[in-house]
């Protein structure tokens, strides 16, 4: 039968498993991506497991978060990153360097191959036809040691582009208008893959951006074909020769189809709190603005710098704007300074920050309490900014210009030029200085890991009882992030590699009380959530904090994918309401009681929860798999009871 993209990566990838929609599969892992802010308790999983060397064809450790040095935190966290980097084989990109996921695709991206990152971003990578997913730290770890990746299998949801986008309206408004439509879980379960005529006018950096952003729908990923736009773009940063076409079949089909046709699209903004709050500019218009964002992972390509400074030249931003640029990687930062456009910002009133995430994680460029800050980044949860009481818009490029100029929302097509779009270069600018590559197996077994004061071994988590009487220590809403589990920023993030100390802030934006009462609480505890929960990051560290607290049992009436994994990798219980009314009927301070839980979870999908007086029908989808992780304490005591299955095998190249 004719294949999808997704399909022939799938397929030449499965070690295990029935590739429809709701099995778990089982996939060999190519390359594996981590940076520095989920990356320290990567490398700490490998020295758990007691790993030599890597068994993946590449993986990369970047360091592109927190760059911020107020103290020896940081810094120190980066030498234990270099060591572990040169102890087990991995290639190390340099403080400065760049975001990883742009600087992945230009020096290592290949079409063809899977890949999976401990951040929730690195989906961009499909736009160069790779399967790339983002996954928790753990899973990371295990794909180092040769492990394949274990996820179920998703639909794929076949977007069909026509047509040409209009001045003034970019690749950020195309999946800006999916998450109009869709809202940030109408991706869940799926992969979305686009296909038609439209994509003969999106590059490989436009893919970038909807590919990027793909997560904040929930997607598993989204992937792209390896056509002419991908030859073109290898070719520009030096690597023609690791093209590969790969096509869909003549005739594919998909699980789910939808159109866009992008010549019909305006620009549309975000606004705030949420990705999925999506308003064409005109609505929101006349808004006041008071910072500006240029950059991060979700706008990345020179392009989008370029065409702010064309819109910009000869220009002033508004006296009360403070406009931010982030070069997404040194090279950029090159090529922005050769043509020219590196002037027109500053001359502009544009202050130019580091090559790394900054502002997008809350490291630098917090904004004022309530003002608003137009941001081409891919996430607006509240506080994610490093300002608790923030209001972050997130919009394209071009809005984003307009607005400093301005002032105010402004839909860009209202501004008194005619589109000013830039001439790229035919080739880009190629410096590999700041990325290191892998020592020898010789020269690696002398190297010795680098902990400084901050950084602490894993926890060790005890198994699942199988009786639990646990009290709710929390009951929140819908759509909660990982951000609002645990806050990123420069006050947090730093004791990324320090369990117990990170462990203070967990909660801190919902009820500051709650590290201090799950400290204090015996025999673990249970929280009680609405729809999707721990959406956005991958970070494991909400999951890791609570568990070292004692979080045993989580109760949702639906989760975010990753996080979920995450959940059963670290021994807590991941449960959803049978009837999502049943949520209602359990309050803070009530205790939940289950028995013969480990008979249960073999047997069994239902699991009855005793609330006082009163039963609650509960349910999991874990996979038998699964199943034993959790009652095992999670993943790593699982391997180490050797239990863990491993299939070592090699995948075959897709056919195109």
């Amino acid at each position: 039968m004719p294949q999808n993209v997704a399909q022939k990566l799938i397929r030449s990838h499965l070690v295990e498993g029935t590739p429809e929609p709701g099995h778990e599969i089982g996939l060999a892992i190519d390359q594996t991506l981590t940076q520095d802010a989920t990356g320290t308790m990567v490398m700490l999983e490998l020295e758990a497991l007691g790993l030599d060397r890597v068994r993946t064809e590449l993986s990369v450790q970047y360091v592109d978060h927190n760059l911020l040095q107020t103290d020896e935190k940081n810094p120190e966290d980066h030498l234990f990153l270099q060591s572990a980097a040169q102890r087990y084989g991995l290639w190390f990109s340099k403080a400065g360097n760049g975001v990883s996921h742009p600087v992945h695709q230009a020096r290592f991206g290949r079409p063809g191959t899977t890949m999976i990152g401990s951040d929730s971003h690195t989906c961009a990578a499909g736009a160069l036809g790779m399967l790339a997913i983002g996954v928790g730290g753990l899973e990371i770890a295990m794909a180092m040691a040769g492990d394949p990746l274990y996820v179920g299998m998703p639909e794929v949801w076949g977007v069909e582009l026509t047509g040409t986008l209009p001045d003034w309206v970019s690749a950020k408004d195309v999946i800006l208008e999916m998450l109009r439509r869709h809202g940030v879980k109408g991706g869940v379960g799926r992969i979305i893959e686009y296909h038609g005529d439209g994509l003969a006018h999106l590059t490989a950096m436009d893919r970038h951006v909807i590919a990027n952003m793909g997560a904040e729908l929930g997607a598993t990923t989204s992937v792209f074909p390896a056509d002419d736009a991908v030859r073109d773009y290898l070719r520009a940063v030096g690597r023609p020769d690791d093209y590969t076409e790969l096509l869909a079949d003549e005739g594919a089909t998909y699980d789910v189809e939808e159109h866009i046709d992008l010549s019909t699209l305006e620009p549309l903004i975000a606004k705030p709190s949420s990705p999925g709050n999506v308003v064409p500019v005109r609505e929101a218009a006349g808004e006041d603005v008071y910072q500006v964002v240029v950059g991060s992972s979700a706008n990345p390509g020179l392009r989008d710098f370029a065409v702010v400074a064309e819109i910009l030249r000869d220009r002033q931003t508004s006296d009360r704007v403070s406009l931010d640029i982030n070069p997404s990687s040194r090279e950029i930062l090159e090529d922005l300074t050769k043509g020219g456009w590196t002037f027109e910002l500053i001359r502009a009133g544009g202050r130019i920050h580091q090559s790394g995430c900054m502002g997008c994680i809350g490291m630098g460029q917090a904004p004022a309490v309530g003002r608003n800050s137009l941001r081409t980044m891919p996430r607006n949860f509240p506080g994610r900014s490093g300002t608790d009481e923030d209001s972050v818009w997130l919009c394209s490029p071009e809005t984003a210009a307009a607005a400093a100029l301005t002032g105010t929302i402004t839909d860009p097509r209202d501004l008194d030029m005619s589109y000013p779009p830039p001439a790229l270069p035919e080739s880009y600018s190629v410096n590999t200085r700041m990325l290191l590559a892998p020592l020898s197996e010789a020269e690696a077994q002398q190297v010795e890991l680098v902990k400084g004061s901050n950084i602490v071994s894993l926890p060790e988590f005890d198994p699942l009882p199988d009786d639990l009487e646990v009290p709710v220590l929390l009951t929140v809403g819908d759509n909660v992030s990982t951000d609002e589990i645990l806050p990123a920023g420069s006050r947090v993030l730093p004791y990324r590699s320090n369990i117990p100390k990170i462990a203070e802030f967990v909660y801190t934006q919902v009820d500051d009380t709650y590290s201090s009462r799950a400290a204090e609480t015996t025999g673990g505890h249970a929280i009680v959530c609405g729809e999707n929960y721990g959406q956005g990051s991958s970070r494991e560290h909400a999951v890791i904090a609570p568990r070292y607290l004692g979080l045993r049992v989580v109760v949702a009436k639906s989760f975010a994918r990753i996080h979920w994994q995450n959940l059963a990798n670290f021994g807590v219980l991941p449960l959803e309401f049978a009837d999502p009314a049943d949520a209602d009927r359990v309050s803070r301070d009530d205790v939940l009681g289950f028995t013969g839980l480990r008979g249960t979870l073999q047997d069994s999908t239902t699991v009855l929860a005793r609330v006082g007086e009163k039963e609650i029908e509960l349910r999991h989808r874990l996979s038998d798999r699964q199943v034993e992780m959790v009652l095992a304490g999670g993943r790593i005591p699982h391997r180490a009871a050797g239990r863990n299955r491993r299939i070592d095998a090699k995948p075959v190249a897709p056919e195109g």
